[in-house]
């Protein structure tokens, strides 16, 4: 084992937050702002990069893993937590959005999973939080992923969260999954990703699909989600008001004066 060998806890249903156990000096690493509460003598330090020893102890070393996060469009810091203190300590990190978190063993996922960029929550100090590039041109352009994936390498304990509610899918050699590029939040590294175009013109432009759908095939196991971030913030943005617009839209006495013209003010 050459990550940190942590224990955990789920609490929650739709707004998770996983509770990570710590023995003394163990360490856990999570993105900058999603801790949500930590015990006496959590010891919080700011790192560069994931605080894996992957790219090697130097200065470029450390500033060659910080800037792999930057171009998948995360912060060039992590956050590391260590237990400093006597006996076991705790420390918590919740989901930036309503979800699941996903607990993700990378020693039975052949070290390696490969995840939508903005997924990774925690790990075990060790784990490696890289890049993963899409080799093929038209995923890269349309994937709504763009050309780079997060990956995840080692042997230890990592947590992922995603919108909505999960579904895990095991494929078998060769058989394939379509799905919705913004649904897809995880893969094992053992699996086709493609991008393909939906085939018919008035499908692609009045079915409120998209243009293109993911191809995944096997073999595998797939992780997707129901509610994407980019699909819940869409519908918020588009119910939002408008400047000059009128208040309490949802009612009855609302959409008579919007009819009317009145003014409510």
């Amino acid at each position: 084992m050459n990550n940190h060998e942590i224990d955990y806890k789920l609490y929650g249903d739709d707004m998770q937050f996983v509770e990570v156990e710590l023995d003394p000096e163990e360490t856990v690493i999570a993105e900058a702002g999603s801790l949500m509460m930590m015990d006496d003598q959590v010891e919080m330090e700011t790192i560069f990069g994931d605080g894996s020893d992957s790219d090697g102890n130097g200065l470029m070393g450390k500033l060659f893993g910080a800037g792999r996060r930057v171009i998948t469009g995360e912060s060039l810091f992590m956050t590391a937590f260590t237990n400093v203190g006597q006996g076991k300590k705790h420390v918590a990190f919740a989901s930036p959005y309503p979800g699941k978190i996903i607990p993700m063993d990378l020693s039975e996922l052949d070290g390696k999973l490969i995840c939508q960029k903005d997924a990774f929550l925690a790990a075990a100090k060790g784990v490696s939080i890289g890049i993963e590039f899409q080799r093929k041109i038209g995923t890269g352009f349309f994937g709504g992923e763009g050309f780079i994936m997060q990956k995840l390498e080692g042997d230890g304990m990592g947590f992922v969260h995603a919108g909505g509610t999960m579904h895990k899918r095991v494929l078998s050699p060769g058989e394939m999954l379509r799905v919705d590029t913004g649904c897809l939040v995880a893969m094992t590294g053992g699996v086709d990703y493609n991008i393909e175009y939906v085939g018919k013109v008035k499908t692609a432009l009045f079915g409120g699909e998209g243009l293109f759908y993911a191809t995944l095939r096997g073999p595998g196991t797939v992780w997707i989600q129901s509610l994407p971030f980019s699909r819940l913030a869409s519908r918020v943005f588009a119910a939002m008001p408008k400047e000059g617009g009128s208040k309490g839209e949802g009612s009855i006495a609302g959409g008579l004066f919007d009819l009317l013209g009145g003014d409510r003010r």
